[in-house]
């Protein structure tokens, strides 16, 4: 080799150093440069959310913004029936991203319950853990689950994680389901027909506080139902121990009794095959404009970097665990 090509290599070992650092610098805070493959930003990207008035959709809507700025591509929240249609969405490519709680994911990978075959779906983010809601107005001569029977109770719209849930629970607690008159109303709807005494109650499941059982309890008092452990355990016993036990706290929704409940984590969910540089970033923002996504979805503020990878039984997408792996402590 001779001096002057020994010299041109050397010179192309600094540019391309100085490229790298350049790259870094101008990574806007991501923490990696934009992928060189951006075939996926040519066209709007979906988030599959949830009903209007509930917590995934105003999530969805704040995470759409976070990412259209910082990934320079246009992304949007669907409006949807919940778990179940979200993980729908995400699985037949509707969305690349989609909220859908624990134990609809679960049934997803396995291909049971509302699905007749595993859904391609893998997990960005654990999120927070919802609460299940059983709304009732705080006059109602509704008192426990059993009371249940034989009344209006929407269980939540058909194909949505509200459903799966509340089905469980009422099944668990000896209370036959068939028994319910049930509309199958999203939130929405089931908020505006208790108000006008349409039906008695309903079922819903979301995160602290969901906006629009906050808006309800400040024009119509209303009380929560508990749900007692021995129902949270054997809910646990027939579906794989998916769900915890857990309080309202005090003063939730303008109620100052305690109430006894159930949780379950949510997930940030992708499609198996979505593009790894997408989705690396995607978490990236997920993480960096936490803060930002919080103002106008509270429930973003519960994400916890340490407690989000733990996503049993759906595995990682490999873009997430990169992530992970590059801003490990």
């Amino acid at each position: 080799m001779s001096a002057a090509t020994g010299r041109l290599l050397r010179a192309g070992g600094v540019v391309r150093l100085l490229a790298m650092l350049l790259c870094l610098v101008s990574a806007l805070g991501l923490g990696a440069c934009a992928p060189a493959d951006r075939s996926w930003a040519d066209k709007p990207q979906a988030i599959a959310g949830g009903g209007a008035t509930g917590v995934y959709y105003a999530y969805g809507q704040q995470f759409a913004r976070a990412l259209s700025t910082h990934l320079g591509a246009t992304f949007t929240a669907q409006r949807t029936n919940g778990s179940v249609d979200n993980l729908e969405r995400v699985g037949d490519g509707t969305a690349v991203l989609g909220f859908a709680q624990g134990d609809a994911v679960a049934d997803a990978v396995a291909g049971t319950g509302a699905f007749h075959e595993p859904i391609p779906i893998v997990a960005v983010a654990r999120l927070y853990d919802e609460y299940v809601h059983i709304v009732v107005r705080s006059g109602s001569d509704v008192h426990d689950l059993r009371d249940l029977a034989g009344r209006a109770v929407s269980l939540g719209a058909r194909g949505s994680g509200v459903e799966l849930v509340a089905r469980r629970i009422l099944s668990a607690a000896d209370v036959d389901p068939a028994s319910i008159r049930n509309p199958e109303l999203g939130l929405e709807a089931s908020i505006g027909a208790l108000r006008r005494g349409e039906i008695d109650g309903f079922f819903w499941v979301g995160g602290l506080p969901t906006p629009g059982i906050a808006a309800l309890a400040a024009d119509t008092p209303i009380r929560l139902l508990s749900i007692p452990p021995a129902v949270v355990d054997a809910v646990n016993a027939a579906h794989a121990g998916a769900y915890r036990q857990a309080d309202f706290p005090i003063g939730a929704y303008g109620v100052d009794s305690a109430t006894v409940t159930m949780t379950v984590p949510n997930y940030l969910v992708a499609r198996a095959d979505a593009p790894e540089a997408l989705i690396h970033d995607a978490t990236a923002v997920l993480f960096e404009q936490r803060a930002v996504i919080a103002r106008g979805a509270p429930a973003a503020a519960l994400l916890d970097r340490r407690q989000a990878i733990f996503t049993d039984p759906i595995a990682l997408h490999s873009g997430a665990a990169r992530y992970y792996r590059e801003t490990h402590d």
